[in-house]
Protein backbone atom coordinates (compact mmCIF):
# COMPACT_ATOMS: atom_id res chain seq x y z
CA UNK A 1 0.00 0.00 0.00
CA UNK A 2 2.87 2.39 0.81
CA UNK A 3 4.44 1.67 -2.58
CA UNK A 4 1.28 2.49 -4.54
CA UNK A 5 0.68 5.74 -2.65
CA UNK A 6 4.30 6.80 -3.03
CA UNK A 7 4.28 5.94 -6.73
CA UNK A 8 1.08 7.95 -7.21
CA UNK A 9 2.64 10.93 -5.40
CA UNK A 10 5.77 10.63 -7.55
CA UNK A 11 3.73 10.54 -10.76
CA UNK A 12 1.62 13.50 -9.63
CA UNK A 13 4.76 15.51 -8.82
CA UNK A 14 6.27 14.57 -12.20
CA UNK A 15 3.15 15.77 -14.02
CA UNK A 16 3.15 19.03 -12.04
CA UNK A 17 6.86 19.53 -12.63
CA UNK A 18 6.67 18.94 -16.38
CA UNK A 19 3.53 21.06 -16.77
CA UNK A 20 5.11 23.84 -14.73
CA UNK A 21 8.26 23.76 -16.83
CA UNK A 22 6.24 23.84 -20.04
CA UNK A 23 4.20 26.79 -18.75
CA UNK A 24 7.33 28.68 -17.69
CA UNK A 25 8.81 27.97 -21.12
CA UNK A 26 5.73 29.44 -22.79
CA UNK A 27 5.99 32.48 -20.52
CA UNK A 28 9.65 32.81 -21.52
CA UNK A 29 8.74 32.67 -25.21
CA UNK A 30 6.14 35.40 -24.65
CA UNK A 31 8.56 37.54 -22.60
CA UNK A 32 5.92 37.55 -19.87
CA UNK A 33 6.59 39.37 -16.61
CA UNK A 34 4.74 36.51 -14.84
CA UNK A 35 7.94 34.48 -15.11
CA UNK A 36 9.53 36.82 -12.55
CA UNK A 37 6.77 36.44 -9.93
CA UNK A 38 7.59 34.92 -6.57
CA UNK A 39 5.24 31.97 -7.22
CA UNK A 40 6.91 31.16 -10.55
CA UNK A 41 10.30 31.21 -8.86
CA UNK A 42 9.41 29.23 -5.70
CA UNK A 43 6.74 26.68 -6.68
CA UNK A 44 8.98 24.66 -9.04
CA UNK A 45 11.52 24.15 -6.25
CA UNK A 46 8.84 22.84 -3.90
CA UNK A 47 7.40 20.45 -6.49
CA UNK A 48 10.84 19.27 -7.64
CA UNK A 49 11.97 18.67 -4.05
CA UNK A 50 8.90 16.49 -3.45
CA UNK A 51 9.53 14.73 -6.78
CA UNK A 52 13.15 13.97 -5.88
CA UNK A 53 12.26 12.87 -2.33
CA UNK A 54 9.60 10.49 -3.61
CA UNK A 55 12.04 9.13 -6.23
CA UNK A 56 14.69 8.42 -3.60
CA UNK A 57 12.15 6.83 -1.29
CA UNK A 58 10.80 4.67 -4.13
CA UNK A 59 14.30 3.55 -5.11
CA UNK A 60 15.03 2.52 -1.53
CA UNK A 61 11.65 0.83 -1.17
CA UNK A 62 12.03 -1.31 -4.30
CA UNK A 63 15.76 -1.87 -3.79
CA UNK A 64 16.80 -0.50 -7.18
CA UNK A 65 19.43 2.21 -7.39
CA UNK A 66 21.07 4.40 -10.01
CA UNK A 67 24.45 3.17 -11.24
CA UNK A 68 23.29 -0.37 -10.37
CA UNK A 69 20.15 -0.55 -12.51
CA UNK A 70 20.65 0.65 -16.08
CA UNK A 71 17.22 2.24 -16.46
CA UNK A 72 17.62 4.30 -13.28
CA UNK A 73 21.10 5.37 -14.35
CA UNK A 74 19.65 6.54 -17.67
CA UNK A 75 16.96 8.51 -15.83
CA UNK A 76 19.48 10.22 -13.55
CA UNK A 77 21.80 11.18 -16.42
CA UNK A 78 18.88 12.46 -18.49
CA UNK A 79 17.64 14.37 -15.43
CA UNK A 80 20.99 16.14 -15.18
CA UNK A 81 20.75 17.06 -18.88
CA UNK A 82 17.16 18.26 -18.35
CA UNK A 83 18.18 20.47 -15.43
CA UNK A 84 21.08 22.03 -17.35
CA UNK A 85 18.96 22.59 -20.47
CA UNK A 86 16.07 23.95 -18.41
CA UNK A 87 18.36 26.43 -16.70
CA UNK A 88 19.65 27.62 -20.07
CA UNK A 89 16.11 27.84 -21.42
CA UNK A 90 14.65 29.83 -18.54
CA UNK A 91 17.57 31.83 -17.14
CA UNK A 92 21.01 31.50 -18.63
CA UNK A 93 20.44 31.51 -22.39
CA UNK A 94 21.90 34.69 -23.82
CA UNK A 95 19.69 34.88 -26.90
CA UNK A 96 16.12 33.92 -27.62
CA UNK A 97 17.34 31.34 -30.16
CA UNK A 98 19.54 29.67 -27.53
CA UNK A 99 16.66 29.67 -25.04
CA UNK A 100 14.20 28.19 -27.55
CA UNK A 101 16.67 25.48 -28.56
CA UNK A 102 17.42 24.61 -24.93
CA UNK A 103 13.68 24.57 -24.15
CA UNK A 104 12.98 22.12 -26.99
CA UNK A 105 15.89 19.90 -25.97
CA UNK A 106 14.80 19.98 -22.31
CA UNK A 107 11.31 18.85 -23.34
CA UNK A 108 12.86 16.04 -25.39
CA UNK A 109 14.94 15.02 -22.37
CA UNK A 110 11.91 14.91 -20.10
CA UNK A 111 9.98 12.83 -22.65
CA UNK A 112 12.92 10.43 -22.70
CA UNK A 113 12.91 10.28 -18.88
CA UNK A 114 9.18 9.44 -18.86
CA UNK A 115 9.66 6.79 -21.55
CA UNK A 116 12.48 5.17 -19.57
CA UNK A 117 10.27 5.14 -16.47
CA UNK A 118 7.41 3.52 -18.40
CA UNK A 119 9.55 0.89 -20.15
CA UNK A 120 12.16 0.39 -17.41
CA UNK A 121 14.64 0.19 -20.26
CA UNK A 122 17.55 2.61 -20.77
CA UNK A 123 16.49 3.01 -24.41
CA UNK A 124 13.09 4.37 -23.41
CA UNK A 125 11.10 5.33 -26.51
CA UNK A 126 14.11 4.34 -28.60
CA UNK A 127 13.27 0.71 -27.79
CA UNK A 128 11.10 0.77 -30.91
CA UNK A 129 14.20 1.08 -33.12
CA UNK A 130 16.25 -1.57 -31.29
CA UNK A 131 17.46 -4.26 -33.69
CA UNK A 132 15.74 -7.61 -33.17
Amino acid sequence: MLYLGLKAAHIACAILSIAGFALRGILMLADSPLLATRFARVAPHVVDTLLLASALWLAALIGQYPFVEGWLTAKVLALIAYIVLGTVALKRGRTKTVRITAFALALAAVLYIVSVALTRDPLGFLIAVRPA
